[in-house]
């Protein structure tokens, strides 16, 4: 089993935690966040990028992960990005808690989410334009 925490935080009051969990490569990675900060009662987008860089925002941290090279889309399409993980609702405190199971996310294997071979990846961007 491998897991893997995303801290949220940054210059803006939006933080928390995205923990992702894969039991073997052929098995579905359970996503788990708890948010807080965001406008009340909004929709966010979740998303994987490139590279491990926010220096610049969405242009340092580029595309979504997407090593298949599918077009964008929502978590539950058949065609997507791998690091396109959909929208969260948020709470009327600005506030999104949820658990999804996902079968394109992988932490195990060579589409692996996680690694070093390029700095790659666990960018997590939580907006609605990135």
């Amino acid at each position: 089993m491998v897991k893997a925490v995303a801290v949220v935080r940054g210059d803006s009051n939006v933080k928390g935690t995205v923990t992702f969990e894969q039991h073997s490569e052929d098995g579905p990675t359970t996503i788990t966040w708890d948010i807080t900060g965001n406008d009340p009662n909004a929709l966010r987008g979740m998303h994987i990028h490139q590279f491990g860089d926010n220096t610049n925002g969405c242009t340092s941290a580029g595309p979504h992960f997407n090593p298949e090279e599918k077009t964008h889309g929502n978590r539950t399409d058949a065609e997507r990005h791998v690091g396109d993980l959909g929208n969260i609702q948020t709470d009327s405190d600005g506030r999104s808690q949820g658990v999804v199971e996902d079968t394109f996310i992988k932490l195990i294997g060579p589409q692996s989410v996680l690694g070093v071979s390029s700095a790659k990846r666990i960018i997590f961007r939580l907006n609605s334009n990135c």
